[in-house]
């Protein structure tokens, strides 16, 4: 069965297996101690932080192993901040950032802080002169993601990096999506990632904090792990997502060429073979295995379960996919259609058999969900009365997109040019994908009103 999911967690690496197993015999005793079974996890911990602190590309005393990469970026978002407290309690962070940093920047705004939340353009990149105004005096800390996790976006680290150091602000990176792929651009001042993003076992994050960076751990202190990590290390696991994150590296370059290539083929057929869809994130700066696009009239769950039924495992940001209901918030920060989205990652090794195979699958499924929600056809419905009316209004509320998008298609052509359809509807996910139709289709957004329940969005029709 075709694994495509990679972004979420890629397949244990064959190395990360052997060294787990390895240091399972070797390294369970308490690296802190000094007898022979101490000393001999010791050398164990010391060479994967060297290991990983070359592949990340700083001091081995710079480095610290976390439970997690949400746990890495808890702990250098509030121990920068926490450091350079006298600064100011400002935060500033992109719109598309990994929900762990969107989740530290509430928590820092509930306690009294203030947050800056940088946009982004329609491939999901921020504009470094943007971000650049975005720090103020009053900044401890700001936070760019390499390479974003649902589009596969790069983001101008180094420029912002640079701007950021003008500043004389601290730039964290979540290079979680990135780093096994290479090295992160020169300019953070911490970074973060997870190891099972790049074939390591799961519970297994870093945390590299540059010397010179004023950082005060939160919480209760801890004798290990520079007191950034409290808690026994998970010496086995530290070990595999080290020999596997070197492994990946020396792989790379190989298969990085062939998942592109790959990847632009999926980007190019999608576009050819299925009616109605965006291909979301830049199609040049982006990282080599991630494709995302989004299907107009679908059902993203339903698409997801047809898939999964013909043995595609592969991921979404829709809003039907997830349980807060609403619209993944990196496809709303880029004004992208998010109904029937799909995120397709290919893990190293993936065959091109398996990708010719999946599209040749994936236009039939889209079209069965589309003629079982009953989208129009054809792109402009016909007039059903041979007298147009001035208006309509669509009384879709209490009905989850795509189905007031739908009813929107359906109506469109009954109104005369420079005439408009409202749309009524309570599903956060079509103040999205309303103007992300109007887009598609050539139609002008009017805007949104407020509604007794929900909200109106007004479309006029240009033709």
């Amino acid at each position: 069965m075709p694994y495509f999911d990679a972004a979420s967690a890629a397949p244990l690496h064959p190395v990360a297996r052997q060294a787990l197993l390895a240091a399972l015999d070797e390294g369970w005793a308490d690296p802190a101690r000094l007898y022979r079974e101490g000393r001999r996890a010791r050398l164990l911990l010391d060479a994967a932080r060297e290991a990983a602190a070359e592949a990340v590309g700083c001091r081995p005393d710079e480095l610290v192993f976390t439970s997690s990469g949400t746990t890495a970026v808890h702990a250098g978002i509030a121990g920068a901040l926490s450091g350079r407290r006298r600064v100011g309690r400002h935060l500033a962070h992109s719109a598309v950032e990994h929900s762990s940093v969107l989740h530290a920047a509430a928590a820092h705004e509930a306690d009294g802080g203030s947050v800056t939340e940088v946009p982004v353009d329609r491939s999901g990149a921020v504009d470094p002169a943007v971000y650049g105004d975005a720090l103020r005096a009053d900044t401890a800390l700001a936070c760019l993601q390499s390479a974003n996790h649902e589009v596969g976006t790069e983001q101008p680290v180094a420029e912002v990096g640079a701007l950021c150091a003008e500043a004389r602000v601290p730039l964290l990176v979540d290079a979680a999506q990135s780093l096994g792929w290479g090295p992160v651009p020169a300019g953070w001042s911490l970074l973060t990632a997870s190891a099972h993003k790049w074939g390591g076992p799961a519970g297994v994050g870093l945390l590299a904090v540059r010397k010179g960076v004023r950082f005060a751990p939160r919480g209760p202190a801890g004798e290990r792990e520079s007191g950034r990590a409290p808690g026994f290390e998970n010496l086995p696991a530290i070990v595999a997502a080290a020999a596997s994150l070197r492994a990946a590296r020396a792989e790379a370059a190989a298969e990085a060429v062939r998942l592109r290539a790959l990847v632009d083929r999926v980007r190019s057929v999608v576009a050819e073979r299925v009616p109605d869809v965006e291909v979301v994130g830049d199609p040049e700066r982006r990282l080599p295995h991630l494709v995302t696009f989004s299907c107009l009239y679908v059902d993203g769950e339903t698409l997801l379960h047809e898939l999964d039924r013909r043995e595609f495992s592969v991921s979404s940001g829709s809003s039907c996919t997830s349980s807060t209901l609403t619209p993944s918030h990196v496809l709303r920060a880029m004004g992208v259609l998010s109904e029937g989205n799909i995120r397709v990652s290919l893990p190293p090794g993936t065959a091109g058999a398996d990708v010719d195979r999946f599209l040749e699958v994936l236009p039939g499924v889209v079209a069965e969900v589309r003629e079982r929600l009953g989208a129009p056809a054809a792109p402009l419905s016909p007039p059903r009365s041979p007298a147009p009316a001035a208006s309509l209004v669509v009384d879709a509320l209490g009905r989850r997109c795509p189905i007031p998008v739908i009813e929107l298609a359906k109506v469109i052509g009954e109104v005369p040019v420079g005439a408009t359809v409202t749309v009524l509807a309570d599903d956060e996910a079509a103040r999205l994908d309303v103007p992300a139709w109007c887009e598609m289709r050539g139609q002008e957004y009017v805007g949104e009103e407020p509604a007794d329940r929900g909200s109106a969005y007004v479309v006029r029709r240009l033709g």
